[in-house]
């Protein structure tokens, strides 16, 4: 057996699998078509505020197994349907970032700082062309190196990278993102220990609760769901309905903005772009390759050194980022979508989940049996079939099919949710208030939850009245959990020693960068005023 006989083994397994329907006399697999109704439903679930891929992975990947069992050859349909959501809703997120100001998915937040102006401007079409474009190119790049270097850099990243270094490189992340994204090095500090001190309320070691108060609902602690959507997107629906209600008093009336020039992406637009999408695809494939380091903090960091590049070669005919720049969204959406191929990198090769999405898959091949990600995925056999070698090769091509339909489909579907810029406000926002709460109380079923994520969602509110990013919030959140069980493990692997982010070199750099980074900012900041 040799690399050309797996991968097309591979492929066969996807298009040659049980029969679903006949097309024209041709048998149509099964799995083409789960792949095709989960990114239909992904993109509708990116495309909804208050929705998000994972949650709708979450809701399907039980019933999925129960209609198709836990035989092998459920393996692929079932995969690929959640792969089909992983594409779709990375692409739908923009929609509702761009034409609302609320962002569909946490990472797609830096797509509203430069989307929803163009948006105000008459330029929604064309923003969400750019935002298709760069993120179905950060989609395909990511995915290349996954098939190419999969076996390679996860076990690089794995080799160097050990526990102290994995700390410290969290803590290296949330120093960068307070003090470039906050606003202020300040505030974005305090945005980020807010994300941090609500991560830890009631959770703890040996389950036992911190910071309840003796309550039994603090006890259990704040869903990702509740304070994630409610500071993102219940806080700016909070923070919108208060905008309209002084627009009104003001004006009368709600302005609508119409379409207004030429909305189409032209060649010197892609060329202008391409740089923008290029370097962002890079570093979201980077950072897509660390278990634990999801799109959100690979979106920042696309859009961080997008800004520093833009200022440096600004022309006086060039918007600014933050005010409806093209670059910006570019910059965005393509490093956010090259992070969902390389999180496949550390699941396939070490069975390590890279962001929330990599979960689920992990869950559905755990439930169903016949395919155990690891280092063994990857060794080939002369003599016999490695049988989780060509499920590998098989994921490959589902996704390969998944960017092909990102790629028509998906851009089909951009060009037309132009027209959701015309639904009125007074309308729109309290339906995405009534969508996220139904989202948050289908994947908590209790109603504790809904109060928490009325609670955020007003922290959100006063967040951006104080110009406070809640950007550093949802990252605090999100990674602090993570922080703190690498923190223990590498505490524990190093013999109890306080010291182990120090007596590293690697460790001890990173912790020297994030120190320097929130040092430096604070004194150029100071040297400002």
């Amino acid at each position: 057996m040799t690399v050309l006989d797996y991968i097309w083994m591979g492929v066969l397994a996807v298009f040659q699998g049980p029969e679903s329907f006949s097309l024209l006399g041709l048998p149509v697999s099964i799995t083409l078509v789960m792949i095709l109704a989960g990114f239909l439903l992904g993109i509708m679930v990116g495309a909804t505020p208050g929705m998000a891929g994972p949650v709708a992975m979450a809701i399907s990947l039980p019933i999925l197994i129960s209609v198709f069992g836990y035989h092998p050859d459920a393996l692929l349909p079932v995969v690929g349907f959640l792969i089909g959501i992983m594409k779709g809703a990375t692409i739908g997120g923009a929609v509702p970032a761009v034409l609302f100001n609320t962002p569909g998915t946490p990472d797609a937040y830096m797509t509203t700082l430069d989307g929803y102006p163009m948006a105000q401007r008459g330029k929604a079409k064309k923003a969400l062309r750019v935002a298709h474009l760069s993120s179905a190119s950060g989609d395909t790049f990511s995915d290349i190196v996954l098939f190419v270097c999969a076996p390679f850099l996860a076990i690089f990243v794995e080799a160097y990278l050990d526990l102290p270094e994995k700390t410290a490189l969290l803590i290296l992340s949330l120093s960068f993102i307070a003090v470039v994204i906050g606003g202020s090095p300040a505030k974005g500090l305090i945005s980020t220990g807010l994300g941090l001190l609500a991560v830890y309320i009631g959770t703890g070691e040996d389950f036992y609760p911190r910071l309840s108060m003796g309550t039994q609902e603090l006890s259990r602690g704040f869903p990702i769901a509740t304070s994630v959507l409610g500071v993102l997107i219940i806080g700016a629906v909070f923070k919108g309905l208060d905008e309209l209600w002084h627009e009104r008093r003001s004006k009368g009336a709600i302005a609508i903005v119409p379409d207004d020039g030429d909305q189409r992406l032209h060649w010197a637009d892609i060329r202008r772009l391409s740089p923008y999408i290029a370097r962002s695809a890079v570093i979201g494939t980077t950072i897509g390759a660390l278990p634990g380091v999801g799109s959100t903090l690979a979106a920042t960091l696309g859009y961080t050194l997008g800004k520093a590049q833009h200022d440096k070669r600004k022309t006086s005919d060039q918007t600014a980022f933050g005010n409806g720049a093209m670059e910006g969204i570019a910059a965005t959406e393509a490093a956010n979508s090259s992070v969902s191929g390389a999180n496949l990198i550390p699941v396939l090769s070490l069975g390590i989940p890279g962001n929330a999405a990599a979960v689920f898959l992990i869950l559905a091949m755990e439930s169903i049996g016949g395919f155990n990600p690891g280092p063994s995925v990857f060794k080939f056999s002369a003599d016999q079939v490695n049988t989780e070698l060509v499920m590998a090769f098989g994921l490959f091509t589902a996704m390969v099919v998944a960017n092909l339909l990102n790629w028509t489909i998906g851009g089909l579907f951009m060009r037309s949710m132009g027209v959701m810029i015309r639904i009125p406000k007074q309308i729109l926002l309290p339906s995405v208030l009534l969508l996220t709460l139904t989202a948050i109380y289908v994947q908590e079923t209790r109603i504790e939850a809904i109060w928490f994520a009325l609670a955020f969602g007003v922290l959100g509110y006063f967040m951006r009245l104080l110009a406070i990013s809640p950007l550093p919030f949802v990252i605090a959140f999100i990674l602090g959990g993570r922080l703190e069980e690498t923190a223990r493990q590498a505490y524990s692997a190093t013999g109890n020693d306080p010291f182990f982010l120090f007596n590293n070199p690697i460790a001890a750099l990173f912790m020297a960068a994030a120190f320097g980074i929130v040092i430096f900012s604070t004194r150029k900041t100071k040297g400002a005023l």
